[in-house]
């Protein structure tokens, strides 16, 4: 082939509108520059878009949008770090955009040695009775295995085996998962499932539980609230974070 030059360094040449300029079956080398070159964003949004090229479509240039794209299983709703006081509330943490949610604490314990107590509720108020639970697990030293099950409770609890140990500070506090079922449908109850593990407050043995808890009646509710059993305060160890779980 021949090689040839048009125009010289600095020339522009302007391209009429309506014109068509066409290079389909050209090798064009364009710069690094054209990407590396422009503004960055770093928080994308759900109406951005990508440019691909279709392999359904003879390789057709196409974009999709973020909203379009495949997402992981894990979507952050929210992450808490446990502070000096007696409650932790966060509203909006369910909606419709999810059925499920995960929730995970890492050492979570109190002032005193006591239970932990989770509600569920909306703008209205928190469901404080006739939760329903069931669950098996170690207590302590003493008690190797302990299983109940029961309705009519007044708050979930994640610890409902036994207290949490004061001293545990960030070595040996709460810490493990719970999947929240249906949180935001108000023709459901809500069921929450998972495992904790901390020391106990006789500060004598690891407890563990397995759990199962349920509203026991149809609820939507839209926020979550953590508190200790006899209102002392978190310590300044701990976290909560919340997850929704893609749907299929």
């Amino acid at each position: 082939g021949t090689s040839a030059t048009i125009g010289d360094s600095g020339d522009t040449y302007t391209v009429p509108s309506g014109a068509t300029l066409t290079a389909s079956a050209a090798t064009v080398n364009l710069p690094t520059s054209i990407i590396t070159g422009v503004a960055e964003k770093t928080t994308l949004v759900d109406a951005d878009k990508f440019l691909i090229s279709d392999s359904a479509a003879s390789g057709a240039f196409k974009h999709v949008q973020k909203s379009n794209m495949p997402s992981g299983a894990l979507n952050l709703i929210w992450t808490q770090d446990t502070s000096a006081t007696t409650s932790i509330e966060r509203t909006g943490s369910f909606s419709s955009t999810y059925d499920n949610y995960l929730l995970t604490y890492t050492n979570i314990n109190f002032g005193g040695d006591a239970t932990d107590k989770v509600f569920l509720g909306n703008s209205s108020s928190y469901k404080t009775s006739n939760y329903a639970y069931g669950y098996a697990g170690v207590k302590d030293s003493s008690t190797t295995w302990e299983s109940s099950a029961g309705g009519n409770y007044a708050n979930i609890s994640l610890s409902f085996i036994n207290s949490i140990d004061s001293a545990a500070d960030s070595e040996q506090g709460m810490t493990g998962y719970a999947y929240i079922m249906n949180p935001y449908k108000s023709s459901s109850s809500t069921y929450v499932l998972g495992y904790s593990g901390f020391r106990n407050g006789p500060n004598n043995a690891w407890s563990t539980i397995s759990y199962w808890w349920s509203t026991n009646v149809d609820l939507q509710s839209d926020r979550i609230k953590f508190e200790s059993s006899d209102g002392s305060n978190f310590s300044t160890d701990g976290n909560y974070t919340l997850y929704g779980l893609s749907k299929a």
